[in-house]
């Protein structure tokens, strides 16, 4: 066993399954069997949550053929088609697509991927669509993924939600901080954790990071040294901060190789002492958004 103090909240993300994907990432998408030898160690070490996309191109198909029967399996509808005249029979469709894919009768968790879908006047017709799938028990919870917790301020008006798929880093702590996190726990809802690291770019060493980034120099030197000085791991440090809120009942890593996978799932298990990482704090959209980056 790697590892054990916090291995039932780590969940295995599969982006690279299906896409190039990551600022870090020099590998590019991984391979079949690099994939089945990664499902292979979540199962060894009890990490039984797997989260996919219909949007992340192979990834569902890869996963079905490696077999996931003991997993709890989350997927994510992708944005629904402007043209779309049958709103109702497309998710149907995606919906029984992405099982026949996953191999699986039942999904765990289908989460809404765009939530302005859900705002527009389309947004009737797939809650009811969601709820009917969810009464069919072909879909166990539903939920959103949000990319800012203000999206939640409308969403909770809207539908009855079981999970929600929230970035949480050091840097980003909107999560936190906006409140969100303690009133979703206390409605029972679950919070799924990602971009733990960023995008990897928490994990680069100094000098690697893409000058695009410079302007936030000062967080990137803090960062250095605080971890030099400690004789910390970047790694260990970006997971125990998710990992350390009772509120999140998962929190999802993406892997480009077996070996990277080993080294997150012992770096989970570390118990670091209470540090004060405040000083890596942004609440500037250009960096915590990775979607932005493209335009830096």
């Amino acid at each position: 066993k790697l590892g054990t103090t916090y291995m039932s909240k780590l969940a295995l993300g599969t982006v690279q399954f299906g896409l190039n994907y990551g600022v870090a990432n020099k590998t590019g998408k991984i391979t079949f069997s690099v994939a089945k030898d990664i499902i292979q160690l979540s199962k060894e070490e009890k990490i039984d949550l797997i989260d996919t996309a219909i949007a992340y191109g192979e990834s569902e198909k890869v996963i079905g053929k490696i077999g996931i029967q003991n997993f709890k399996i989350v997927s994510k509808l992708s944005d629904i088609p402007q043209e779309c005249s049958n709103i109702e029979s497309w998710i149907n469709n995606e919906v029984n697509n992405s099982l026949k894919r996953l191999q699986i009768k039942s999904i765990y968790g289908l989460l809404v991927h765009q939530t302005k879908n859900l705002l527009d006047k389309k947004g009737a017709i797939i809650i009811n669509t969601l709820k009917k799938l969810k009464s069919r028990k072909l879909v166990k919870k539903l939920g959103v993924s949000i990319y800012d917790p203000t999206e939640l301020d409308h969403v909770m008006r809207l539908m009855e939600i079981d999970i929600v798929q929230a970035p949480l880093n050091i840097i980003d702590t909107r999560l936190e901080t906006s409140g969100w996190l303690s009133k979703l726990h206390k409605n029972g809802i679950e919070v799924h954790t990602r971009s733990t690291f960023l995008q990897g770019l928490l994990l680069m060493p100094r000098e690697k990071i893409p000058s695009k980034f410079n302007q936030w120099s000062k967080i990137w030197d803090a960062w250095t040294h605080k971890l030099e000085k400690n004789n910390l791991d970047a790694a260990s440090v970006c997971l125990s901060y998710p990992l350390s809120f009772p509120e999140v009942s998962r929190v999802i890593i993406g892997v480009d190789n077996l070996d990277q996978f080993k080294s997150l799932i012992l770096a989970s298990s570390t118990n670091l002492e209470k540090k004060d990482w405040s000083f890596m704090k942004s609440s500037d959209l250009k960096l915590i958004n990775p979607s932005n980056w493209k335009a830096l």
